[in-house]
Formats: structure tokens, sequence, C-alpha cells
């Protein structure tokens, strides 16, 4: 492999050139379109479920409080009316469990998980494709490596033995650049799949501690 890259940078100082991004992009060969459409794939699903995940975890540090006031009060319907005003998981949860009261508490709090997964597998969405794209990247970036090899040694073959630069870089550039890319549109879909995964965690762990908080409202002796 050292041989090989040695050789490509003979050919680029023998050229006497330097190459733009796009001479580079199209010196990779086919599989640089499919990498080039899993990034701009990668990019918009980070930035669509970023700010999905960020709407869903705003919410008012008086919304509980204010709903613990209307229940003791007997302002159900009021207390609905604030849950429906506000648009995040939380609220939407703590309605269900709010149309629920008079029944059972198991009854209550399995509404209330319901719609918490709902919620959770809709800020999901998107996320296995994220992660398949962190792991199949860097693979066609490589399957693109492999490529490139055996198109410089069908070169090297068809040229008889006799080793040219000028010939052999064709297939080298095809190796190197579809393996940079692949890292390149990889790495970022990795870290922000995890980020994105991190962010939902917190969320589930505010939407637990507030069906908590609901459930302890119902539960408290009527004054």
């Amino acid at each position: 492999m050292i041989h090989f890259l040695q050789a490509a940078e003979a050919v680029a100082m023998n050229e006497g050139t330097r190459m733009g991004l796009w001479e580079l992009f199209t010196k990779g060969g086919w599989l640089m379109w499919p990498l080039l459409a899993l990034g701009g794939v990668t990019i918009f699903i980070f930035v669509e479920r970023y700010m999905q995940i960020r709407k869903a975890s705003v919410l008012d540090i008086n919304f509980m409080n204010r709903i613990r006031d209307y229940i003791s009060e007997g302002k159900i319907g009021v207390a609905v009316n604030l849950c429906r005003k506000t648009d995040t998981p939380i609220a939407r949860m703590i309605e269900k469990g709010i149309e629920r009261i008079g029944r059972p508490m198991s009854d209550v709090q399995t509404a209330i998980e319901n719609v918490a997964n709902l919620e959770v597998s809709k800020l999901e969405n998107g996320l296995p494709f994220l992660a398949t794209i962190a792991g199949g990247a860097p693979m066609i970036g490589f399957l693109g490596t492999v490529l490139g090899m055996v198109q410089t040694f069908m070169d090297m073959s068809a040229a008889g033995g006799t080793v040219d630069l000028a010939l052999l870089s064709s297939g080298m550039y095809v190796a190197m650049v579809t393996t940079v890319m692949g890292l390149i549109v990889g790495i970022p879909a990795y870290f922000g799949y995890n980020y994105l995964v991190a962010r939902i965690e917190k969320l589930v762990f505010q939407m637990e501690a507030n069906s908590i908080a609901f459930m302890d409202i119902l539960n408290q002796p009527v004054k």
C-alpha cells in the first residue's frame, strides 16, 4: 500500500498541477456518487431529527405545577387544554393520563406508557438509516479501494509488466479517493447518530420523571 501511495504522489508531482475538489471527486469513479448522495441524506436526517428532538425537549418548568393546581381544583378540562396547547411529547403523554382520570391507576399508567412509546418511536424515525450510513459508507469506500486496486493490476497486466505511473494513476485514484470519501461520510454519520440517541435518552428520562410526577398528583390525598 505504501508503494501505491508513493506512486500516486509521484504522478501528482509529474503532472505539476493541483487538483480541484471536483476533479478529485471525478477521479474517484462512479462510487463517489452514491457516497455523495449518502452524505446529503446524512445531513438532512441529522438536521431534521435534531430540530424535532430540540422542539420536543422544550417544556415550561411550571407545566407540571399548573397541571397539579388544575387537577386539585377539579379543572380537568382546563388541564387538558393546557396539554393540547403545549405541543410536546410530555404534554401529550400527560393529556392521555388526564383523560383516564377516574379509571384504575394501572390503566392510567398503561395509557401514559403507550403514548410515551409512540412518541419515542416518532423521535427515532430515520435514526436506523443514519446508523446504516455510518456503517455502510466506509464499506462502500473500501469497495472502491478494492476495485481501484483491481483496475491497477489489470492496467499493469495490459501494459505487459511495464510500470507506467500515468497509466496506473487512474486505479490508484479510485482506490484512495473512495476510501477517503467513505470515511468523510461515515464518521459524521456515526457521531451524529450517537449524539441524537443521547438526546432522545435524555428526553425519555424527562418523560419518565414527569410521568412519575403525574402519578404522584393522582395519588395525593384529597384535601
